[in-house]
Order: structure tokens, then sequence, then C-alpha cells
């Protein structure tokens, strides 16, 4: 199909983006364009006017923050995935993206545009939720940070309110060994269920990607690990207080099948002697 007309205004900064966001109430960003372009053209999104923000350099960048890796919201797959820093202090976000798409959406699709977007089967969002990150967001009365814990709250929802701009990925130092798993079709299709682990200070997080109308943590498998039940044991729990939705790839059964399938594999991986690791099947 073809999207409905609209405007087009390209930002050369965060302050010039927000200006021209606040200005029309159906204005939308466009970062990489591979979310919000599909569904302009299924006209689920009809924006009047896209504030093109690809160009803001301020937003693409890797560095040191106190006690946190800091990552611009233009930061993109491909960058996540072979950056020295990323896979050094964050390395399942480094493995997760490896596994999205195939290398165009890599070299295209940005970190702040996959959380912006709220797809509860995107990967990058339950990776984050599994590391505890927080997002830095810029609006006309100043900054504020949200966790990833309540940033989505529903199918394509988020807690970004009009005018806001997500600038900057905070993912907490002293994540250990990880694991990722997920389960699709083909190499570029969404997945029909996956699994982000993550050792961190305060115990292994587990978050579920498609297992309902935003990502979830995997809480009764959670509990479950800190009692000192075995891995496989807390892995079965993995579908407790899901809701995943039923549909031409999966039917609801399955996809609770996958959560603990993948779970147990993920974890294992994060009790592994190497760092970490991820996979898909196809």
């Amino acid at each position: 199909m073809i999207p409905a007309e609209f405007g087009y205004r390209r930002a050369a900064s965060v302050a010039e983006a927000i200006g021209m966001l606040t200005q029309d109430e159906d204005a939308r960003l466009l970062a990489g364009g591979h979310s919000l372009i599909p569904l302009m053209k299924l006209r689920l999104a009809v924006p009047s006017l896209l504030v093109d923000i690809g160009k803001v350099a301020e937003l693409r960048y890797v560095s040191e923050g106190p006690g946190y890796l800091a990552i611009g919201a233009l930061t993109r797959h491909h960058t996540l995935a072979t950056n020295p820093l990323v896979r050094e202090q964050a390395g399942l976000l480094a493995a997760v993206a490896t596994e999205i798409g195939d290398p165009q959406v890599r070299h295209r699709g940005t970190i702040g545009g996959s959380l912006a977007h709220g797809d509860p089967a995107s990967d990058l969002p339950a990776a984050l939720l599994a590391l505890d990150a927080s997002y830095l967001v810029s609006s006309p009365a100043g900054n504020r940070v949200i966790s990833a814990g309540v940033f989505h709250l529903g199918f394509l929802q988020t807690a970004l309110q009009h005018g806001e701009v997500i600038t900057e990925i905070r993912v907490p130092s002293g994540t250990g060994s990880y694991g990722f798993r997920k389960f699709r079709a083909r190499s570029m299709d969404w997945a029909m269920a996956g699994v982000a682990a993550a050792r961190t200070p305060s115990g292994i997080r587990v978050a579920l990607v498609n297992m309902g109308a935003v990502p979830l943590r995997a809480a009764a498998v959670e509990a479950a690990l800190s009692a000192g039940r075995p891995a496989a044991e807390a892995a079965a729990l993995a579908a407790v207080d899901t809701a995943p939705p039923a549909d031409t790839s999966a039917s609801a059964g399955f996809r609770r099948h996958l959560a603990r399938v993948l779970t147990g594999q993920a974890l294992a991986d994060v009790d592994a002697a190497a760092p970490g690791r991820a996979g898909s099947v196809e």
C-alpha cells in the first residue's frame, strides 16, 4: 500500500527535533525507518509530519558513564554488535544485535528507534529489560530517566509523551555471563518467542520476547533461581503469567512451550564457563 500524505522535515539537532515535534501533535520521529515506514504503508500509522533525526550526529555514540555504559539513541544495530565497549561491558546487547534481521536492517536500524516503536516481538527491548537499563529522554521541559521496567505500556505503546525524544540508553555496569535464544521461521523474521538472560549484581534476570503485549520479566523463573532451585526446574516456569499472541506464525500454546525450552537453553548459557552466547533456531 501507499502511505497517506505527510510532510517531511530534517532536524539538525535534538533541540530542533523537539521544536518540530511540539509544533504538530501528529508529528512522528523518523530514525532508521524500518519500523515506522511499514506501519505507514499499511496506514496503521498516519503521521502528518515526519521529523527525520537520522543525521543528528550527537545521538550516535558509545561511551562510559558513571556506573553505566552510555549508548546514543541513534547507534545502529551493527555498531552494537561490533563495538568493543558494548561487547566487553554489555555482551548480551552485542549478541542480541548480531541476531537482528539481516545486514541491511542492522546497518540501518537504531536502538532508540527499536525502543520507541514498542513492539514486544523486538529483541532489544527484552535484552535491555534483562540488563536493568534505563532511558534518558529529552523534551521542552528538560530531561527525565525512564526505567526499562516501566517504559513499555502496551502493544506499540510506550511511556514517551508527545515532544519527547529518547537520547541515551544506559546499561548498568557489572553484568556478567548471559544467554540469548530465540525461535523464528527465517533469519529475517520476528521471533516467535525469545529469551534474554543475564547475570547481574542482583542475581539472574530473565526477560521474554513476544510473550505478551510488552517485554516481560520471567518473575517466576527468577524467584525459583533465587530460591536455589535447579535451572531446569526454573525454566519450566517461564510461561507463568504470560499472555502470548496466537497468529499465523504460532499458537499461544506453542509460544509457551518455546519459552520454557529457550529459557532452559539461555540459563545453561549463563551457567556455562564461557562469558555467554546467543543463538536462534530457524
